[in-house]
């Protein structure tokens, strides 16, 4: 057991969970014991499944997919948010629109509509529009800029969701695990841990806690990265070199071809000048005003 990491966890606060009257019963098998009402993390059982998360998280890194960061609470957003740009990640740090991931065609027309008023900003077409009209518009566009500058190049489904607060991110939880994306999320005392696939028991409220945990599965992710980017690199490194055995092959085959050209043309030309000529043949006609 990595007893530094519990000692950094116990520092940060982890193991505090919600008041007995608050927990949800499908916790209590994380839950070490309670002291004045307030239930106490197993911080032994959070290390364990910690170490799964970023292993799987690195897992996901290392195949280049993409993991979906949801934060909205004020304690986590910042921390989601610097994760996610440094990983070259998606996130959700305001609000969890409905229909994010179920709905995804629609979040992608939202996403359209952003592209083409920050287009019309920039090519200058709000200068030729009422003042009134370009209200209107920037309005639209700074709540569209709120609500999906996370997911502003997010293509295609997300292939992992991580979420802060299993239980206020409830809604974000149930469309990941209705389309079957992988769950990876802080669970409190007070949450459901059975729609999660990987939980980390632990306390979401604190954000020392929070960062503490955050970090260290960007970690995972970081190095799962690198492995991609290793990988990528041997694997076009391969290619090249196949190409260039390909090209050398044909070239090689090209002379070849080229050589023996040249020696049928040789063989023909040596043939004509050894052969003896052929004399002329003498029609029957001919033969007897010859003899005449």
């Amino acid at each position: 057991m990595n007893t530094e990491l519990i000692k950094q966890l116990l520092e940060a606060g982890a193991h505090f969970g919600h008041n007995r009257s608050r927990c949800n019963p499908k916790m209590k098998r994380f839950v070490f014991g309670e002291r004045s009402k307030i239930y106490i993390i197993d911080l032994e059982k959070t290390v364990e499944f910690l170490n799964k998360a970023r292993e799987f998280m690195k897992d996901v890194a290392s195949r280049g997919e993409k993991i979906l960061f949801v934060g909205t609470k004020k304690q986590a957003q910042d921390i989601i948010v610097n994760v996610a740009k440094n990983s070259d990640m998606f996130f959700v740090k305001n609000r969890w629109l409905g229909g994010t991931l179920t709905n995804f065609k629609t979040i992608r027309n939202s996403i359209k509509r952003l592209k083409e008023i920050e287009s019309m900003e920039k090519d200058g077409t709000f200068d030729a529009i009422k003042k009134k009209e370009r209200a209107i518009l920037t309005k639209e566009m700074d709540k569209l800029r709120k609500n999906l500058q996370g997911v502003v190049e997010m293509k295609k489904m997300p292939d992992a969701v991580f979420v802060v607060d299993a239980k206020k991110e409830e809604i974000a939880v149930k469309e990941a695990y209705k389309l079957g994306i992988p769950i990876v999320a802080i669970v409190d005392t007070n949450a459901n841990p059975d729609l999660i696939d990987y939980p980390i028991p632990a306390n979401d409220d604190a954000m020392r806690s929070i960062k503490l945990i955050v970090d260290f599965l960007s970690e995972g992710i970081i190095e799962g990265k690198r492995e991609f980017d290793q990988t990528e690199i041997d694997r076009k490194a391969q290619e090249a070199e196949e190409e260039t055995e390909e090209t050398e092959e044909l070239l090689e085959k090209s002379e070849e071809l080229v050589e023996g050209l040249k020696v049928d043309a040789k063989k023909e030309k040596d043939e004509k000048r050894t052969k003896p000529a052929r004399k002329k043949e003498i029609s029957s006609t001919q033969k007897f005003r010859k003899e005449r």
